[in-house]
């Protein structure tokens, strides 16, 4: 029986390892880790999970989770999860039935009224309005959205919040993912309240309007501070600087050139842009530190005074103010609830800096907010603060040596090094703990990220943020000008350095996309490894390196050959050194977010024809008639001309391997297995193409659902259902069928709240299909392939 001593041994060692953890008091890091995965479960499921399973599935967990809560091994947390995940899931579905935000099905140009919320100055004339829609007109939409952003870019006076709006927009539903797992943009807008984004055709005016309700008037009241804020900080400093100044108090960022913004980027300090952790520390840290030396200047006072917990005092009410005037993003209200949980700690003589407390501020925003778990800033927040707090408990318990005399630095007595020590480990490990965030949200590294922010960062923790802090607390007395002054050299400072850096060899490192499995194991991995402090983990350690080989392991299916976008106007065929686009300049929004995930080669720009004649000239009873129905005239082509246009479009595609365009009619290419694709600009095209290609893409919503020849049809229609298309043939053969190739849509199901406004039918006012059911292929007749008129 010796072979059981092993065991034996390896049973009681985990039960020490178990006990030592739960002295640490580190079962309880693991409440938001549950209820996150119960949120992100219920996010991630095809339909509404039943309300009363959820229910049940605690109740029936609550029994046993109560009675192991005492003891030290691994049943008594998978007990707790077993009781939490549920209850993040319940969690979940509160906040998203709370909110019910409506968003708009289908793009309308339409008259609009409505209240300002706030408004965000962009570069040039550009205003972008946040509106409380009141009434729409000419038409009056059915399903109207209760909040839009619109952008205004006529020049005009801008309209002071909380006053009244109108003018004639284009509204739209926000775009959903670019490819199957990227951001789902639809997600984010339902979760920020906003049903609609578009824009003013001409410059809006400004009407009367109600004032809302006690809530609406407070909150009008922050807008018009944060707006006066933001004016007066660009008054004081000029150009980018100024904008980034302003985004550093107001987190308002339209201003920034696009240069700027790009080369910050590259220099890995995009994220000093964002009110997030780094902004609240340091603002928090520069208060607390000149209270405390102020409080010490007065004679006796430290003496017969806490001053430590007053300034804390002082530095919560201090963080409040900052979050109200920030816009209330959620990376600055995560930041702002950290920061007040660790002031609070020091206000009863507690450890400021510690797990249990990046804990806390998890669980009260998973309670609130539970759909934060799916946020890429909530994220790299958490990981980068986990990384640092456990790095530094690593540091603090690390075996005493004795002091060195500080080397090349020994004038400074060594503090000059610690502090650039200090600077790189924090930064090292900041880096490091939010690398695979980075890949698994945005496909890419900033290559000298490290080198960025080890230049910068002193700039930004001992100039920029300390002095915008006293000309913000200087500001009523009128006294603001020099603590700006001296923050706007500090800003084109660490301009000047991210310039330079992204001016170096090698930029960013494109990484692709990786399976989510990898990124969930290497997650994982890597919060254990910052939890436990015990050898239990190493168990971290194992989860990252199979991640890791996930991650890199080549894929059981090569790149896609063929990609849509969501509208239907950006096709692109990939190919191994090229990508054709039927676009000469295609949108960045939507083909950098191609390029990036699946690391696409140089692009291939279309050859632009225009061929005259093709199409028939119009006769005087069709434009009568028209002019009497008041519809458009039906544009008509000359089949003879049209055909031989397009088959020489194919002949010469193949050839060149790029999309052949005709000019304001169709764009024509031949894909590696030989699909033959036409995309069309004039409807009026449409049954040439069918019985020419073997795909046809049209970006408008037609009467119908497929080609008479056979060929696959692709409109509005379908892709409001599928979102954006990945088309992967079935085998590497090249003349692999199109019929049986893999179609994989970027909208995964349309029976969530945030995706169920593509159901909606704007004619009989209701959805196509009661919420979770199988949507069917709707029962269309080819009758009639003009577009269908908008609402």
């Amino acid at each position: 029986m010796g072979w059981l001593r092993p065991r034996r041994a390896i049973r009681e060692s985990l039960s020490e390892a178990f006990a030592e953890e739960r002295t640490h008091g580190h079962f309880f890091l693991f409440v938001p880790v549950f209820l996150g995965i119960g949120a992100a479960l219920w996010f991630a499921a095809e339909v509404d999970p039943p309300i009363y399973a959820m229910v049940l599935l605690a109740i029936a967990a609550m029994m046993p989770a109560w009675r192991l809560r005492h003891r030290e091994n691994l049943s008594a947390i998978l007990a707790g999860g077993a009781f939490l995940v549920p209850i993040g899931m319940l969690l979940a579905t509160l906040e998203s039935a709370r909110l019910d935000t409506v968003i708009i099905d289908t793009s309308v140009t339409t008259m609009i009224e409505g209240r300002v919320l706030s408004r965000e100055s962009g570069a040039g004339n550009t205003i972008r309005y946040r509106i409380a829609l009141e009434k729409t007109r000419e038409p009056t939409l059915k399903r109207a959205p209760l909040i839009v952003t619109l952008l205004a870019r006529s020049r005009h006076d801008p309209i002071a919040i909380g006053h009244g709006i109108s003018g004639r927009a284009r509204l739209g539903p926000p775009s959903g993912p670019a490819l199957s797992g990227l951001n789902d943009f639809a997600f984010d807008a339902y979760f920020a309240g906003t049903g609609a984004v578009g824009y003013f055709y001409s410059a809006p005016v400004a009407i009367e309007t109600g004032s809302g309700g006690w809530s609406d008037r407070i909150a009008q009241r922050i807008a018009i501070w944060r707006n006066n804020l933001t004016e007066h900080i660009r008054g004081r400093i000029g150009g980018d600087a100024g904008a980034i100044a302003a985004a550093l108090v107001t987190a308002e960022q339209r201003a920034i050139s696009d240069e700027t913004v790009e080369a910050l980027r590259q220099a890995g300090l995009a994220h000093v842009l964002a009110i997030s952790g780094l902004n609240m520390v340091l603002a928090a840290g520069t208060f607390l530190v000149g209270a405390r030396m102020l409080m010490a200047l007065i004679p006796g006072f430290a003496e017969r005074f806490p001053t430590r917990k007053i300034a804390a005092g002082g530095a919560l009410i201090m963080v409040t103010l900052y979050i109200l005037v920030s816009g209330g993003a959620i990376s600055a209200v995560r930041s702002w609830i950290m920061i007040c949980v660790m002031l609070i700690a020091v206000l009863f003589g507690r450890s400021a800096i510690s797990l249990r407390n990046v804990a806390l501020s998890a669980i009260i925003i998973l309670a609130v907010t539970p759909s934060a778990v799916t946020n890429p800033g909530f994220q790299m927040s958490y990981a980068a603060t986990l990384g640092l707090v456990a790095g530094y408990a690593a540091w603090r318990e690390r075996p005493v040596r004795k002091e060195g005399k500080g080397g090349a630095l020994r004038l400074t007595g060594g503090a000059a090094g610690r502090f650039f020590g200090g600077l790189l480990l924090s930064s090292a490990i900041g880096s490091l703990s939010t690398l695979i965030y980075s890949i698994g949200h945005f496909h890419r590294v900033p290559a000298y990220g490290l080198a960025g922010n080890l230049l910068a960062m002193p700039a930004i923790s001992a100039i920029v943020m300390p002095f915008g802090l006293i000309a913000v607390l200087l500001m009523p007395f009128g006294l603001d000008a020099i603590p700006f002054a001296i923050m706007g050299k500090g800003i084109e400072w660490m301009i000047a350095l991210a310039e330079w850096v992204s001016r170096w060899k090698g930029g960013d490192v494109v990484t692709g996309r990786i399976p989510m499995s990898a990124f969930v194991l290497i997650g994982v991995g890597g919060g254990l490894l910052c939890i436990l402090r015990t050898r239990l983990r190493h168990a971290g350690t194992v989860l990252i390196v199979v991640g890791a080989l996930m991650a890199v392991w080549p894929p059981t299916r090569g790149k896609p050959e063929l990609l849509i976008s969501e509208d239907g106007r950006l096709v692109a065929i990939l190919r191994d050194d090229a990508v054709a686009t039927n676009r000469a300049k295609p949108p960045g929004f939507i083909y950098d977010q191609w390029r990036r995930a699946l690391r696409l080669g140089d692009l291939a720009r279309p050859d632009m024809r225009k061929t005259a004649g093709l199409l028939l000239a119009e006769t005087a009873t069709e434009a009568a008639a028209a002019e009497t129905e008041r519809k458009r005239p039906r544009r008509k082509a000359d089949r003879e001309k049209a055909k031989e246009a397009m088959m020489s479009a194919l002949v010469a595609a193949r050839q060149t391997q790029t999309f052949i365009c005709e000019a304001k009619a169709f764009c024509a290419a031949v894909s590696p297995s030989g699909w033959k694709i036409v995309t069309l600009e004039d409807t009026a095209f449409l049954g040439t193409a069918c019985n020419r290609a073997d795909l046809v893409v049209v970006p408008f919503a037609l009467r119908l659902d497929s080609c008479r020849s056979g060929a696959k049809l692709l409109t509005a229609r379908h892709l409001r259902r599928t979102g954006a298309l990945e088309i992967t043939p079935s085998t590497d053969d090249a003349g692999a069928s199109l019929t049986d190739a893999i179609y994989t849509s970027a909208v995964e199901t349309v029976a969530r709240a945030w995706s169920r406004h593509r159901t909606y039918d704007w004619r009989s006012d209701t959805f196509e299909t009661p919420a979770g059911a199988p949507l069917a292929e709707p029962e269309i007749k080819e009758t009639d392939p003009s577009p269908l008129p908008l609402p």
